[in-house]
């Protein structure tokens, strides 16, 4: 069983072996360079994620990563630890509470809160955190592999 294990990747946990409870997270720094590949990628180049100048005349007095470059750090939680490989998204809920800014350190986490086995759906509740501030939070709906 993988009750013990927190911080694991390329696995898959099957829908038969999930149980209420279960917590996987990983932790990633984000870089400039995540910020600007995210940029780049999602075509989002708000100043307050790119302009220090411009960003520290904001609320934020500095620059931030992108809210969904944390969102996105849930997905591979999810992709790649729990459920896992196979998992399909359904739904996502998402609240951002606080900031995340160049270099900080991001542990996202997804909790198993209920499990449909019938359905072969599971509800995680989702949140980011950078060190013991929670940065976002959520409620994930996926579909889960089965061995069926």
């Amino acid at each position: 069983m993988l009750r013990d294990m927190q911080e694991i990747t390329g696995t898959t946990v099957y829908l038969e072996d999930l149980y209420e409870g279960m917590i996987r997270k990983m932790t990633k720094v984000v870089s400039e360079n995540d910020i600007a590949l995210f940029a780049e990628v999602s075509n989002d180049r708000n100043p307050v994620h790119m302009d220090e100048e411009y960003a520290a005349q904001t609320m934020f007095k500095g620059r931030i990563a992108h809210g969904m470059l944390s969102a996105a750090l849930i997905s591979a939680v999810i992709g790649e630890q729990l459920p896992g490989h196979g998992t399909i998204y359904l739904r996502q809920s998402l609240s951002f509470l606080a900031p995340v800014r160049p270099g900080d350190a991001v542990t996202a986490q997804a909790r198993v809160v209920a499990i449909d086995r019938d359905r072969r759906r599971v509800t995680l509740a989702t949140q980011c955190a950078v060190g013991d501030r929670v940065v976002l939070k959520g409620e994930a709906l996926v579909l889960a592999p089965s061995r069926m």
